[in-house]
């Protein structure tokens, strides 16, 4: 880690996870300095070694504000964040055993993709879902945006869903050569039209008060003091535990697909322990340094002492189970994966469909994805290096776990 600060240009200093300054891309770092000078930043701006450019805030950003929430600053996948559970299954037995359909890896992986949509698609029916439901007895609570109101009835049809871009279904190996299941999903279509909502008021509002923050920063701010802010917190909260919900979901149902697979063509009974939940995109009520400051990670994980959490990497390479150190100086955060080294349209531009799936088939991962077309922008080579993302935390985090993909769902 390093510190970035310049006198006349940084009013706070930056905090980078990196070796140098050479590592981080300039426009990356000039969306870090921007965030220095914010008149309500707690202490200093964090950037953990997974960082790059994002809208408003960097990727893998951490904040703490006094007073305000800057939607930005959460974006608007609210609560994406991963998922995790162990089993008891080698995966040898997955690669052997053999299904009128190809390995049983290979049957699996079907029928998750089959089972859990992906990309756009949504469920044809509403699911149960006890977090919608609570909101909707607690209507009155939202109804000051009631142009979002709808979102609730569509989260029926979204809750358990995947989606697409970087997000995830994967069996993967353990050291010990036991499966893992691990996912990668946030609040679906909920969480975007609430994030692009509140950011929209939010603009609005600071043009209306003439804020001292420069419009091109692209992180307008609410007071959390104000109604405004409430409502955000409010809204930003129920997007907080619809993500966390659908990955609950997601979980059960590869579980159910597990294990009713293993009963049909094998002897064995999965059991599964060391089940993980966390977020990655959202903004919290914390005391760091003996201030109460809405701490805001934006592709970040939040790792106190003892905590276990997950850092995963790209499709066919390593993800990490870890646990935290509780780090002040990062407000008790780490990366929250690899960070991209190209975008989506530069891994396109670089890496061709048949580069990917060759590289996939020699390292002897099952796809499961409708469209492979646009596989290039997942490759494993439009990420950073988990390793040496790895070793640039090593003052946040303990591995307690390194796992390999086998099998991966993509939307």
């Amino acid at each position: 880690m390093f510190v970035y600060f310049e006198k006349g240009k940084t009013i706070n200093p930056i905090k980078i996870w990196l070796q140098n300054i050479q590592d981080i891309e300039g426009s990356c770092l000039l969306q870090g300095i921007n965030l220095s000078n914010l008149p309500f930043i707690h202490k200093w701006v964090n950037l953990m070694p997974d960082t790059h450019t994002g809208k408003g805030m960097p990727i893998g950003g951490v904040i703490a504000t006094d007073g305000v929430v800057i939607p930005n600053a959460v974006g608007v996948d609210i609560g994406c964040g991963m998922g995790f559970v162990q089993t008891d299954i080698p995966v040898s037995v997955l690669r052997e055993t053999m299904t009128g359909n190809g390995t049983l890896l290979q049957t699996i992986i079907s029928d998750i993709l089959r089972n859990i949509p992906t990309g756009y698609n949504h469920h044809k029916k509403p699911q149960e879902s006890k977090v919608l439901n609570q909101a909707k007895n607690e209507i009155d609570k939202y109804m000051a945006d009631s142009e979002l109101i709808p979102q609730i009835e569509d989260g029926y049809y979204q809750i358990g869903t995947l989606g697409g871009g970087n997000h995830f279904i994967e069996l993967q190996q353990d050291e010990n050569g036991l499966v893992g299941i691990m996912l990668h999903s946030g609040s679906r279509h909920f969480g975007n039209i609430v994030g692009q909502h509140f950011n929209k008021m939010a603009r609005e509002l600071n043009e209306k008060w003439y804020s001292m923050v420069p419009a091109e920063y692209s992180l307008p701010f609410l007071p959390v003091d104000t109604p405004e802010g409430q409502r955000y917190i409010n809204w930003m909260n129920l997007s907080l535990d619809f993500a966390y919900e659908n990955r609950t979901r997601m979980l059960e149902r590869v579980k159910e697909i597990f294990t009713h697979y293993l009963e049909k063509y094998t002897n064995l009974h999965p059991n599964y322990e060391n089940e993980i939940n966390c977020h990655h995109n959202y903004a919290s009520y914390e005391n760091h340094y003996n201030k109460d400051v809405w701490v805001h990670r934006k592709g970040a994980t939040r790792v106190r002492d003892g905590e276990l959490a997950i850092i995963p990497g790209a499709m066919g390479s390593y993800s990490y189970i870890v646990k935290g150190k509780g780090n002040e100086e990062s407000f008790c955060s780490s990366s929250h994966g690899a960070g991209r080294r190209y975008s989506r349209t530069g891994a396109k531009e670089n890496f061709s469909v048949e580069q990917v799936m060759l590289d996939l088939k020699m390292n002897q991962v099952v796809l499961g994805k409708h469209n492979k077309q646009d596989v290039a922008e997942e490759a494993r080579f439009a990420y950073k290096d988990i390793d040496i993302v790895m070793s640039n935390q090593t003052d946040l985090v303990e591995p307690v776990k390194r796992l390999f993909t086998i099998g991966v769902v993509k939307g």
